[in-house]
Formats: structure tokens, sequence, C-alpha cells
């Protein structure tokens, strides 16, 4: 990374975000209805990190620092994103990061949670019904503040109805 030419320094940085998202970030993961899949739904997991605008500077240092992901507005709450998608930069950028320099809070277990779902979509596992049913109740057991569009039982009914 540019500027951090030293073990120390970087090891300073890698401490500071993880501080960092511990305060600031989420990892989540959400489920879209599509038909044409399977078992109809699509799983995409999600690391984010939240600041105000005039901070802005702690984002593109994380932007840099993982070489992934991207930076964006959030309209609902003014804010900007930092946020990775991507199943490969998680598993091989991010989640890396978090085992070497753990989070501090009970985020913790929410890393932990997150994860395991993305080495289960990394095999495919999503794809079976059994599977996706454990997926979806670890991920509804994450981030007890978040915002939900549907009830986990909503999900579970759906699952049920496609053949």
């Amino acid at each position: 990374m540019n500027g951090y030419n030293t073990p120390a320094l970087k090891r300073d940085l890698a401490n500071y975000f993880s501080g960092y998202v511990d305060g600031e970030g989420c990892f989540s993961v959400s489920f879209s209805k599509r038909s044409k899949l399977l078992v109809g739904w699509e799983v995409k997991p999600s690391f984010c990190v939240g600041q105000n605008f005039d901070r802005r500077e702690v984002l593109d240092l994380m932007h840099q620092y993982f070489s992934c992901g991207h930076i964006r507005r959030d309209w609902g709450d003014r804010t900007l994103k930092y946020e990775v998608r991507k199943l490969d930069d998680l598993l091989n950028k991010v989640i890396p990061h978090f085992k070497q320099y753990p989070l501090k809070s009970a985020k913790q277990r929410d890393f932990l949670q997150f994860a395991e779902i993305c080495e289960k979509i990394s095999k495919l596992e999503h794809r079976k019904k059994k599977t996706l049913r454990k997926i979806m109740r670890d991920a509804y057991t994450m981030n007890g503040s978040g915002k939900r569009k549907r009830s986990l039982e909503t999900l579970f009914k759906s699952l049920e109805k496609k053949i």
C-alpha cells in the first residue's frame, strides 16, 4: 500500500481499520427474490462502512488498503459508504483481514457468521434449500439493530412454495 512502507505502519493501519469497523462498519447478508434461481432467492453478502462526507479520507484509505469495493453515496442517511460485495474480494481480502485483526465488540460474532456464510456460498451450498434456510436463519441473527424488508418466516414460506 502506498505511503505505508514499514510493517509497523501497515499493522497500525490494519488495527485502526478493525477498530473503526467495530464502530462504523457492518457485515450483512441480504436476500432478493429471484424466481429464475433454483431456490428462488439470491444471497448477497456485503461489508460496509459508513461515514459523513467531511471524513471521507478514512473511506478512501480503506478502499486503497483493501484494493476492492467502491465508495457510494447513501441518500437515506446522507452519508458515504465504502462497500465490498464481490464474493471473491470478501473471501480473499476482507475476511482474512478481520481474522488477522479481530474486532473487539459483539460485532465479532456477526463477522464470524458472515465469514461462514460467505464460505458456504463459495461452495454453492446456498443452492440447497436446507443450507439456505440455515444461512437465512444465521443472517437474521446478525446486526440486531438492522432493518429487514421481509420477516424470516416470509422467506421460509417462500422456500416451501418453490419446487
